[in-house]
């Protein structure tokens, strides 16, 4: 084989190498929050914004998915009692995973008796 043949296949497979390395640098990367664990109430709403932008309502059995552009990136919950921030992260093509519950404290149900209502407590968790 000639030198020139060994170039030329040397040459195509840099041309590729980084052909393909463009391409992952284009994929997207992706934010999901689920709301469904078993330890939740299931009951009232879990507002969420991303970046201070509204990104949705999660009701129990609930799940959002948005794309994100790489880089550090804020997340805010609220279900009108606690309110939570998380400031995270992301790489190129990285599939981030969020679990939100709504959970009851330790005055939750002797209020929920005596008045009606009681207060929620948010728990987030990175699961991906």
């Amino acid at each position: 084989m000639s030198t020139a043949v060994i170039t030329d296949e040397l040459e195509a497979l840099v041309d590729d190498i980084e052909y393909w390395e463009r391409l992952y640098n284009q994929q997207p990367a992706s934010l999901t929050i689920v709301r469904t664990s078993d330890e939740d109430f299931k009951n009232r709403q879990i507002y969420v914004a991303l970046d201070d932008r509204k990104l949705g309502m999660l009701l129990f059995g609930e799940t959002v998915t948005t794309e994100l552009e790489p880089g550090p990136h804020r997340l805010r919950f609220n279900n009108t009692f606690v309110w939570k921030t998380i400031d995270f992260d992301v790489k190129v093509g990285e599939q981030v995973r969020f679990e939100v519950i709504n959970r009851p404290g330790k005055l939750t149900y002797p209020m929920l008796l005596l008045i009606g209502v009681g207060p929620l407590y948010l728990t987030v968790r990175r699961v991906a």
